[in-house]
């Protein structure tokens, strides 16, 4: 793109702010522009605050967040963060002779400054012109009219959540049926066979050609597997979840379910080329950093993580642990009973910590014997008033979820002593099936609540989809509990998802539904720090957008009125490249035009 073009775009981009045009294109250097930005971003905030009835009352609530926003992008301090300023880049591209070594602007970094200033200008364009019918009256007529408003909306909302296919329906019911006797016929197992988990874990699926076998692949899908497996990077799917999957390649309807367990090949060439610099995958979390002992992760005052097994009976692409997950028939994945032991003692020293997360990998993979042993020693610590058990094993292998299991974990339960709590992972509306509906009510029947954790991926982050998702949970007694930002690892670029995206979902789509169905909450895991509820804007500030389109964030950590911490900077993924990437899935990106403004 040569100059002249640049000049146009940027001429285009501001004509809604003649004075920040003028600021811009101006000869004056470049502190001399901040500083008059500054002021007149300083003087249109103060104008949002007046009382100018020509203007909707929310237009200026957006304009207020974009002002903000541009300024901390203009601050010397959010530049000094970020490694970047976007004043003296546009700067640059503007009066620059040579802009040769200059990174060209993509697409998404024009799209992101020209929302920015349509929201400083108060002309984002959001809201209709045409003020609801209802507002102009009062009593039974108004309520009559807000009545056929909400008609409306929930309409709307039933018709976006009925496009996605749930594991209840009969039609997914018999495909799964069909999809079983094939998996059988090809073990030459029997019914009885595949309702012992055992079984399960014994017939793992995990090489390319015995997928290939049992569900069509399609040509990248069969090369990633057989890389995975080359290069010793952990991959495997029990035959109950494969057989959730459709057989035929197209990924209509298993779009999630294969995206769970099947990596991108770039996914596999970067873990590969990780592996080949004997250097692990990034530790996202810095558990490096928050683990006093092995098998102990701490980031609260009053909760810890134990860690007893680092592998699972089917591997979750985007684990934010894939950094150590073993093989599922790995000899190291279970943690040795003396280093187990003295997890246990360090946490029986610590009086303060009431909470334990016992996670890993997946817990129940471990015998019941074992799981029972490690209960019992933990509920003979008087402070550990509660225990949490992460596993996705409801979703994978319901088959785990026995009476036997059941009726050990609850012998823990003490209600008004102690609690236990089951943390799981349905993803998509998809993995429901009435398998895992049993599992589940086997739990909830013990008076055991179960919470779901959903992990918001490109594959489930369409308009309503987590909406869906939470519907069907609550029906199966399933209590939607976080939503977890995709981690921002280099080779999970595919599953990530903008953090304005999780905040359009949960502010407007979400809000659609009843209470009891939107309990979770949007969460961004700060690495070394812990959760940052993407709720309060307090907690997360933009400070700039580089060239390629890209925000970063700066992160506050949970304690920041209660002690001193430093923040964490964040890159994000594009919006501009997630609604192209939408687009060409089908999704009409014009229904997601709000996105630009949530910060």
């Amino acid at each position: 793109m040569n100059r002249t073009r640049i000049q146009k775009r940027f001429n285009r981009i501001f004509t809604p702010t003649p004075e920040l045009k003028e600021i811009v294109f101006s000869s004056a250097d470049l502190e001399k522009k901040r500083q008059r930005a500054r002021k007149f971003l300083s003087i249109q905030l103060m104008a949002t605050f007046d009382d100018n009835q020509t203007i909707p009352p929310l237009e200026w609530v957006l304009t207020r967040d974009a002002i903000r926003t541009f300024r901390n992008i203009l601050a010397p301090r959010s530049e000094r963060l970020s490694n970047f300023s976007v004043l003296r880049y546009v700067n640059d591209l503007l009066n620059s002779e040579n802009t040769k070594d200059l990174q060209m602007p993509q697409p998404g970094f024009f799209a992101e400054l020209e929302h920015l200033v349509k929201g400083v200008a108060g002309e984002t364009g959001v809201y209709s012109d045409k003020v609801p019918a209802f507002l102009k009256h009062e009593g039974r007529k108004a309520a009559r009219l807000r009545s056929k408003d909400l008609w409306h909306m929930a309409r709307g909302c039933h018709k976006y959540m009925d496009r996605f296919p749930h594991g209840l329906e009969n039609d997914a019911v018999r495909r799964r049926s069909t999809n079983k006797s094939r998996i059988l016929n090809y073990f030459g197992a029997t019914e009885l066979e595949w309702e012992k988990w055992q079984w399960h874990t014994r017939n793992i699926i995990r090489d390319a050609d015995t997928l290939n076998q049992l569900v069509q692949l399609t040509p990248e899908e069969y090369e990633a597997v057989k890389m995975a497996r080359a290069n010793k990077i952990p991959f495997g799917i029990t035959p109950y979840y494969l057989s959730l999957m459709d057989y035929r390649p197209q990924r209509e309807k298993d779009y999630a379910i294969r995206a769970q367990v099947i990596p991108p090949l770039q996914y596999v060439e970067k873990l590969s080329e990780f592996k080949a610099a004997d250097q692990a995958s990034m530790d996202f979390m810095l558990e490096c950093n928050t683990s006093p002992i092995d098998g102990i992760t701490r980031r609260y005052p009053m909760i810890v993580i134990l860690k007893p097994i680092l592998t699972c009976p089917q591997i979750c692409v985007y684990c934010q642990r894939n950094w150590q997950i073993e093989d599922v028939y790995s000899k190291n994945a279970a943690v040795s009973e003396d280093k187990l032991n003295e997890a246990l003692q360090w946490i029986a020293s610590r009086s303060e910590v009431g909470e334990v997360l016992i996670t890993g990998g997946d817990p129940f993979l471990l015998a019941n014997e074992k799981i029972e042993k490690l209960l019992s020693k933990l509920a003979r610590m008087k402070h550990v008033r509660r225990i949490r058990i992460g596993t996705r094993t409801p979703v994978t292998l319901p088959q785990r979820i026995t009476d036997s299991l059941v009726r050990r974990i609850t012998r823990y339960h003490n209600p008004g002593q102690r609690e236990i709590i089951i943390i799981t992972h349905f993803e998509h509306p998809y993995e429901i099936t009435p398998q895992a509906t049993e599992a589940v009510q086997k739990f909830k029947r013990q008076g055991i609540e179960v919470y779901n954790q959903l992990v918001y991926t490109f594959y489930n982050s369409r308009k309503f989809e987590a909406c869906a998702l939470r519907s069907k949970l609550r029906l199966i007694g399933v209590t939607p509990y976080y939503t977890f930002n995709t981690k921002g690892k280099e080779e999970t670029d595919a599953y990530r998802v903008p953090i304005a995206r999780l905040l359009q979902e949960q502010k407007e789509e979400a809000r659609l539904l009843p209470g009891t169905v939107r309990t979770d909450q949007i969460v961004f895991n700060v690495p070394g720090l812990g959760k940052n509820n993407l709720g309060e804007s307090q907690h997360h500030d933009v400070i700039s957008i580089l060239p390629d389109g890209r925000r970063v964030y700066e992160f506050h950590p949970w304690e920041k009125k209660l002690a001193l911490a430093d923040t964490y900077v964040y890159t994000d993924v594009a919006i501009y490249e997630y609604l192209a990437k939408l687009k060409k899935s089908g999704e009409d990106t014009s229904t997601y035009r709000t996105i630009w403004y949530y910060y």
